[in-house]
């Protein structure tokens, strides 16, 4: 169906919406082949779906083809349509000439058959039709009964290019495929923000292959243009009928971003979703658009009160939801899909055990009272509690899907491909995710726990050889902070308080009681904070660490009192951190496993919590805040929509006067959202906490009586260097236009001075255990010195005249002797692997880009590298440069060559800077990660030298001094992207796929890769594209105008705005 079906079918509705004025609609379409699909690729079946909801008095087929052709696909479309057919065919197929042959006769004939046979209603002519062909049609209607008008179905049927028919006796289950979802798949988000559409349209792909029957596509992030990339990506999948064979479930918690996929997508897709959380208008007004649109909709268990947990109350909820829907908005009871919500079990809170039993339990009363409607559900939620470990995770989904199906379930999100069947689950797993779902018995979370903290052990006991078995029967040899640190990891409250009556005993290290709460309890709990968020550590866990707190705190409390009282007795007022904080799940969310831990793990600290629950209003939080004389308010959300309350939020706070720090967490926030988006709304501390322990440590010194300020404003700087990364304030200059800069542009003659030689090979070079020692003899050590803030006075700045600074000289001697002492270790132990890989390739430049070629030919490109020009007027006839500008072009037929490589020093330092932090040792965990990056700076300095010399050799005879090089007074350049020559990182990821960087450097799984904003991991290392021509050399872009962002955008093929922000630093204007 096209886009002008859609548009009139709505167009009519809305209008019947508006005025009461229904239109009579008759639709006709068009099959273009014996493949038997319209246009736009649909089969009769599936096109019949698509325009279902029209409430058309007709529907038929007509041009094209002629009738002997037409008539499987009329029969068909007789079969199973519902309202009149109707049918008028061209005189037969054009000729040679495009003309029709068929006479009155002969046509009146071929239609009879579609009368005899009960086809039809309508008969008429379309192409090479005369009246007197019609007059002969007429004649042979007149002998024929019409078709009886199609009784209306209540099958629930979707369609994509195809149709799906959805019954209990040819489908038990609808699997939607869950990976096309930036809040579910990692993976797919970082595509989407990379602009690797190829790739993300893959994952549908490949979903499509593993048995997903209906794709979901969300795209709910607070960076993200949602409209836009919603947009971007339907059409895309559009044209891919390995794709778009399947409906599509349009899934967000935005109504703007729904409606942008329902206007992309042909077919009759599933909308997730609705409820009646806004009220019943909103709820009306939503479902009515759904309606026009043609979507069956995904209605969820949410009212104005907030989330339904109990099954009673997810009944209730959605039996009112359905009789508004089919009483007075005329939703087709088959076309209502209930979300009851699965909700995370095993979490170790009581009141959470029973939350899968009553979406069954609801799951059954919806289907036996409601029969027409559907059931389905998202099971990421249900095992959340166990993040990191997938057998577990599927089993419990595989588990959880057999009991739910039984009692009527009927579609739902899952991975298709990763589900195991249930027969195939292991005994003593199935049995403990039994227990867990249908909640059997009171041990059940205990018990599911256990089983996979020994999955865990087991899997780390392979990481380290069997080291974690003996470590674990020596801890009680630890430290008194060991100690209570391992207790708090693991949750064992044994010798909880025999350890922390040690620790308190200890006057000389802990004068006061509450000095063990903020030293060795207080660091454990922020590592556990580190394991559960590096998906370490269950939810379960946290509970029980925050239990073995509890314990703690409680001894030491009478402790506490009578200091206290001694301290009252002399007069001196004691001064504590305890303090208020008021947390809250924000309107419209009702989201709260996380912001509940964060009050068990604060009240265990001694602080008082006030929970609001979900669902607040900014007027209550506020009421609460001045009621309680709140120290601390903490904002907590996960859907996206929760966002943007958040700032409202905080611009409340600036309009009442608030002054108190405001704390913001959840999963779908960021510490970039918060710093761009809501801290410049409120002046008084904005700090993001990625999870529950780390609260602790925040909320600690934020109330602490020193270091508050100093605290506060680390936090505004961190959030103000996230801003300017985000966007750069702009200041008035002088541009050229583009065509003006690349007039100016360098005009190299390389017949008079040619490129270098070829290289002595094409394609890449690994280098996977490059000597250490050689890169210290390359090392710049002015950096390492900034890193640590040691900073000499003219004339004994740099290093090594840095040591006879009166005032910081001794002390950067000793920090350079231990620097010296830790890179022999270094080197000696082979505590750290350099990895690297070089590569050359044909290349030619085509305007401001470059094109690299797949062998010497040339005859095909296979990436290419964009460029940026400067633009900023310059005095008198300086070129304007471009990194292009530097390669040969490809129309003077010169033949050249470019270069690149990617070094790293870091493969080794996670472990190493994991040895120094277990023992507190924040020096030389530092240390080891300022040495790193020297040593990855080092090696390229070394790796540039090789290429210059031997590789590619065009310097073979350079010999030059380490200070020669640090002032790169060396032929050719290696400008690195992200960096003033080409300041989009984007370029990295053209090397990556061009030189297959990641894989070529991995070893155990581990390798040189990218991030998602394009910073490459491990953090100590660089990469560099090579220059080679003499005339080459360093410059800056600058601040370039929007029409040159507009011209780069179009190159890359990629929309303005996405450009904006990758290259935003270099914006001369505001976007």
């Amino acid at each position: 169906i096209n886009a002008e079906y859609w548009a009139a079918i709505f167009a009519c509705m809305d209008l019947a919406d508006r005025t009461g004025v229904r239109l009579p609609i008759m639709i006709s379409g068009t099959i273009t082949d014996a493949s038997g699909r319209t246009l736009s690729g649909q089969t009769t079946e599936a096109f019949y779906t698509s325009i279902r909801h029209s409430g058309m008095i007709s529907v038929g087929l007509n041009c094209a083809l002629g009738a002997e052709q037409m008539r499987p696909y009329l029969e068909r479309l007789s079969q199973i349509g519902e309202c009149y057919v109707s049918c008028y065919p061209n005189a037969g197929l054009p000729n040679a000439m495009g003309e029709y042959d068929q006479n009155p006769r002969q046509m009146a004939k071929a239609v009879e058959d579609f009368m005899e046979s009960g086809f039809v209603n309508l008969i008429g002519g379309c192409c090479g039709t005369t009246p007197d062909h019609i007059t002969a049609i007429a004649e042979v209607a007149a002998k024929y009964k019409p078709r009886p008008k199609g009784q209306r179905s209540t099958s629930f049927v979707l369609s994509g290019l195809e149709r799906m028919l959805f019954s209990k006796e040819t489908m038990t289950f609808m699997n939607i495929g869950e990976r096309c979802n930036v809040a579910g798949s990692l993976k797919f988000k970082r595509l989407v923000k990379e602009n690797k559409w190829e790739e993300a349209c893959a994952i549908a792909r490949e979903q499509v292959e593993t048995g997903a029957q209906i794709i979901d596509l969300n795209f709910d992030d607070g960076l993200l243009d949602g409209p836009y990339i919603m947009t971007k990506f339907c059409n895309l999948i559009s044209c891919d009928p390995d794709i778009c064979k399947v409906p599509f479930c349009v899934d967000s918690s935005k109504f703007p971003i729904i409606e942008a996929g329902l206007k992309c997508l042909q077919g009759k897709c599933i909308v997730n979703s609705i409820s009646l959380k806004g009220g019943e208008d909103e709820f009306r007004e939503q479902a009515k658009k759904v309606m026009r649109y043609g979507a069956a909709v995904v209605v969820m268990a949410f009212d104005e009160n907030g989330q339904a947990a109990e099954a009673q109350a997810k009944i209730d909820i959605l039996k009112r939801s359905y009789k508004i829907l089919t009483e007075e908005c005329g939703f087709p009871g088959e076309d209502v899909i209930f979300d009851p919500n699965i909700l995370t079990i095993a979490t170790g809170l009581e009141e959470h055990n029973n939350y899968a039993l009553n979406f069954i339990e609801a799951t059954k009363v919806l289907k036996t009272d409601l029969p027409l409607c559907k059931v389905s559900g998202g099971l990421s939620n249900l095992s959340f509690s166990f993040r990191g470990l997938e057998e577990i995770r599927q089993a419990m989904h595989s588990v959880f899907l057999y009991y739910a199906i039984k009692e009527g379930m009927d579609m739902g999100i899952v991975n298709a491909g990763a589900l195991p069947p249930y027969t195939d689950i292991k005994k003593e797993l199935l049995v403990l995710c039994e227990d867990a779902i249908l909640n059997r018995h009171d041990k059940a979370t205990e018990n599911l726990t256990a089983y996979a903290e020994e999955v865990r052990a087991k899997l780390q006991s392979k990481k380290d050889g069997g080291a974690s078995a003996v470590a674990e029967a020596e801890w009680r040899s630890g430290t008194v902070d060991e100690r209570l640190c391992h207790s708090l990891v693991k949750g064992i409250t044994t010798f909880i308080i025999e350890d922390t009556e040690e620790a308190r005993s200890n006057i000389e290290k802990y004068p006061k009681t509450l000095n063990v709460i903020e030293g060795p309890l207080m660091a454990g709990m922020s590592v556990v904070g580190e394991l559960f968020g590096a998906g370490k550590m269950f939810l379960p866990q946290v509970i029980k660490s925050a239990r073995v707190m509890k314990k703690a705190v409680a001894y030491l409390l009478p402790f506490m009192e009578k200091e206290k009282e001694e301290a009252l007795a002399k007069g001196i007022v004691q001064a504590s951190t305890a303090g208020t904080v008021v947390l809250a799940t924000v309107k419209g969310d009702v989201h709260d496993i996380g912001k509940n831990i964060v009050g068990v793990v604060l009240g265990c600290n001694n602080y008082k919590v006030v929970d609001l629950g979900v669902m607040v209003s900014a007027e209550k939080i506020w009421a609460a805040a001045r009621e309680e004389k709140a120290d601390i308010i903490g904002l907590s959300g996960l859907i996206t929509p929760s966002l943007d309350e958040m700032v409202h939020n905080a611009k409340e706070m600036k309009r009442l006067g608030f002054n108190v720090p405001l704390l913001i967490g959840g999963a779908t926030t960021s510490k970039m959202h918060t710093a761009v988006k809501i801290a410049p709304h409120y002046p008084h501390g904005v700090v993001h906490v990625l999870d529950a322990s780390k609260s602790v440590v925040v909320v600690s010194q934020l109330l602490a009586d020193e270091g508050k300020k100093e605290f506060l404003e680390e936090i505004a700087e961190i959030n103000e260097e996230l801003r300017d990364e985000h966007t750069a304030g702009q200041k008035e200059r002088k541009y050229l236009t583009l065509e003006q800069a690349r007039a100016k542009k360098l005009n190299i003659d390389f017949v008079a001075v040619p490129p270098a030689p070829k290289p002595t090979f094409l394609g890449e070079k690994t280098l996977m255990d490059y000597s250490l020692a050689k890169c210290v003899e390359k090392i710049d050590w002015n950096p390492f010195f900034a890193v640590w803030q040691i900073r000499g006075k003219y004339p004994n700045r740099g290093y090594p005249k840095l040591f006879n600074d009166e005032t910081v000289g001794v002390e950067a001697k000793r920090l350079f002797d231990e620097a010296q002492a830790m890179l022999k270790d270094i080197v000696d132990n082979k505590l750290l692997q350099a990895r690297g890989l070089l590569g050359f390739y044909p290349a030619n430049a085509v305007g401001d880009d470059i094109e690299v070629y797949a062998d010497d030919t040339r005859s095909k490109v296979t990436h290419t590298f964009y460029g940026l020009r400067q633009q900023a007027g310059k005095d008198g006839d300086d070129p304007h440069l471009c990194l292009s500008d530097f390669i040969a072009p490809k129309e003077s037929g010169i033949p050249d060559y470019i270069g690149l490589f990617a070094v790293s020093a870091g493969f080794g330092v996670e472990e190493l800077c994991a040895k120094y932090e277990k023992d507190h040792d924040d020096f030389n965990s530092i240390m080891v990660k300022a040495l790193a990056d020297r040593l990855a700076e080092a090696f390229a300095e070394c790796l540039h030298e090789e290429i210059r010399q031997n590789y590619w050799g065009y310097q073979p005879e350079e010999s030059l001094e380490a200070s020669a090089l640090l002032r790169q007074q060396y032929q050719g350049i290696r400008p690195a992207p992200g960096y003033p020559s080409q300041p989009d990182h984007l370029e990295k990821v053209t090397m990556w796929d061009l030189a297959k960087i990641e894989e070529h450097t991995t070893v155990d799984g581990k390798g040189a890769s990218l991030t998602e904003s394009y910073a490459i991991n491990p953090a100590a290392s660089t990469c560099a594209l090579v220059f080679a021509h003499r005339n080459s050399k360093y410059f800056a872009v600058g601040k370039v105008t929007k029409e040159q962002v507009s011209d780069y955008a179009s190159r890359r093929s990629m929309d303005i705005a996405t450009t904006e922000r990758n290259i935003g630093n270099i914006l001369g204007y505001d976007p």
